[in-house]
């Protein structure tokens, strides 16, 4: 354990393998990820594997060498948690156990604790325990290793895989009424959007941790709980907003991340609902990160999946205050980590028209150019919903 402020933060070691899909570049952008990820659960890393492969070894991951080199280095170190950057299978994950002696996680357990700790409403908590359940059930045979020498012989068979079987029930039990549970609480959401009438619905999008929930608080004027981890916003948030005395609601949901677990994507249908209930979807994006480009093609993965992606999208590009573009060394060698603000709008960027902003919510800059650009979108949908009214809201030229 390592005490910071207080704090007794895990020591942990990751894994990661670099592949013809994974080049040694991605899988280092991976790996980040998966350090701010276990920061963001209350871990500390202190040491980075990771091997060359064609594809992970079936049985451990990782080959049998680097396999020996990670124990060595837990048994040194002392070290209680091995997270892998991909979703190891239940074989992989007993395998793996039975060589390091200590507590093996992966991504899609990692971002469920994270979840897991984050949950502050009941449908949240029910939310998050239901992917929980549908992860656990085909690995509970792992969590009997305490049984194994009741594998057969006379006098031996029965009680472990008993016990297995009898809590697989329970399991699959729990996820049926979670599931009923959830069902019940999606009508009651239904009909609480039912109820918000025909205003105009504007959803904020987009990958974890890219200021959904500070532009939020900076439009609406509320106080939305906002920080710099990951998944720190689970619950929809949805608030009204007036823009030229024109009303319509805002949504903060969920952020997306890579290789988000199936489960989640799954238990948060609801809350996903509201993308894709919504008018108009705001993708904001972390212009500032140096692979800004795969989280959107991330999201939109995503979007595309709730059938999501034809709405009509303005792509917010947020954190131009922390955008800071590489010195160019060699004139011959200008890469994209060398780009301005400009050089990017000078890019696929252009294609989009007005329809891409930069802004920064957390310094309010370039915020009067965001809300006109918002006015004049929902301003458009409104009127087509209530033709009769659109004298009552002024041009856009006319929005402060």
């Amino acid at each position: 354990m390592i005490e910071k402020k207080d704090i007794v933060l895990e020591k942990v070691v990751l894994v990661g393998i670099i592949t013809q899909d994974q080049d040694q570049e991605m899988s280092k952008e991976y790996l980040d990820e998966l350090e701010f990820l276990t920061y963001t659960a209350g871990g500390c890393v202190v040491k980075r594997f990771t091997q060359k492969m064609n594809m992970p070894n079936a049985k451990t991951f990782i080959g049998s060498g680097k396999m020996n080199e990670v124990m060595q280095y837990v048994k040194d170190n002392e070290v209680g948690t091995v997270i892998f950057d991909d979703e190891l299978s239940p074989a992989q994950e007993r395998n793996i156990s039975k060589i390091l002696n200590c507590k093996i996680l992966d991504r899609t357990n990692l971002i469920l604790d994270i979840f897991a700790q984050r949950a502050q409403t009941s449908y949240a908590r029910t939310q998050v325990e239901l992917a929980q359940c549908e992860y656990l059930l085909p690995r509970l045979k792992g969590m009997w290793t305490h049984l194994e020498r009741q594998k057969g012989g006379i006098g031996m068979r029965g009680p472990g895989e008993t016990e297995i079987e009898t809590d697989r029930r329970i399991v699959r039990d729990k996820i049926a009424l979670l599931k009923a549970k959830i069902k019940t609480i999606d009508k009651q959401m239904a009909v609480q959007r039912g109820n918000r009438g025909k205003m105009v619905r504007v959803a904020l999008v987009g990958y974890t941790n890219v200021g959904k929930s500070t532009l939020m608080n900076v439009i609406s004027k509320s106080e939305v709980f906002a920080e710099n981890k990951l998944f720190a916003t689970l619950d929809t948030t949805v608030r009204k907003v007036v823009i030229g005395n024109l009303p319509f609601l805002v949504s903060d949901t969920v952020g997306f991340i890579r290789k988000l677990p199936t489960q989640l994507v799954e238990s948060f249908k609801s809350t996903l609902d509201e993308v894709r209930e919504a008018d108009l979807l705001l993708h904001v994006v972390d212009i500032s990160h140096s692979n800004f480009e795969e989280h959107i093609e991330s999201v939109n993965q995503i979007l595309d999946e709730i059938k999501s992606k034809d709405k009509p999208t303005i792509m917010v590009f947020n954190k131009i205050d922390a955008h800071k573009p590489e010195p160019i060394e060699d004139a011959l060698e200008v890469s994209k980590a060398n780009y301005t603000i400009d050089d990017w709008r000078n890019t696929w960027m252009s294609k989009i028209g007005d329809n891409a902003l930069f802004i920064s919510a957390l310094n309010k800059e370039n915020l009067t150019e965001f809300r006109k650009r918002v006015y004049k979108e929902v301003r458009e949908i409104h009127v087509t919903r209530f033709p009769y009214n659109h004298f009552l809201y002024p041009d856009v030229e006319d929005v402060n």
